[in-house]
């Protein structure tokens, strides 16, 4: 299991899930940031502490278990972990050796869709989506200014974006949910359209139903 050090995970606490949010946690794919491009570790903590280790489709079998106090014990046939806590949501799992700043990495397969396949990605996407928004909030309550979002109704009737299923021309605003979708000039069928990264949203009746963002 590779382990990265890294400042990241520390500045992202506020926004963190607990470890002992065990329903977030268990009978998720989580895929191991170690050489994923060319063997693929996805664990899954299943929820009676049995832990299914698969690479590259042979399984291993062992054990897990939350130890209270932010910790994970990690239990292989030939050698245990112990982890704290480090970053946790939806779609990535930090966990930090115990005593040491190095982390294990982990991004939930059920959301990322194959696009952080890389330590620097994962980095990235936690900057773009937690750390810039927040400096941008915290500039904006030093200055009392206002910082115009990107996308204005006034500027434009709809946004073009290029999608896994093709152009997609959604209203304008920042989360889309609720937003009239058109595609060829029809309303978007219904399904996950993706944009990159864990960026997507799930289109009903040509409207944003959910929007990652």
């Amino acid at each position: 299991m590779k382990t990265f050090f890294s400042d990241i995970f520390p500045k992202l606490q506020r926004f963190s899930q607990k470890l002992d949010n065990l329903t977030l946690l268990t009978n998720q794919h989580w895929v191991s940031i170690d050489n994923i491009i060319a063997n693929k570790t996805v664990y899954i903590f299943r929820s009676n502490n049995e832990l299914l280790v698969s690479t590259n489709g042979k399984v291993e079998k062992a054990k897990w278990e939350y130890l209270g106090n932010k910790s994970l014990l990690i239990d292989k046939a030939e050698e245990s972990y112990l982890f704290k806590h480090g970053f946790f949501d939806e779609n990535i799992l930090a966990l930090k050796v115990d005593s040491s700043e190095e982390y294990a990495v982990f991004v939930n397969e059920n959301n990322y869709g194959g696009d952080l396949n890389s330590i620097q990605k994962v980095f990235d996407f936690l900057k773009e989506k937690y750390l810039e928004p927040s400096l941008k909030s915290h500039v904006e309550t030093a200055t009392g200014q206002r910082f115009e979002n990107t996308y204005s109704p006034k500027k434009s009737k709809f946004v073009q974006h290029q999608t896994d299923k093709g152009i997609v021309e959604i209203e304008p605003c920042i989360n889309m949910k609720g937003q009239k979708a058109f595609m060829n000039g029809q309303p978007a069928p219904d399904g996950r359209y993706k944009f990159g990264f864990l960026w997507y949203v799930e289109i009903r009746n040509g409207v944003v139903i959910k929007s990652s963002v």
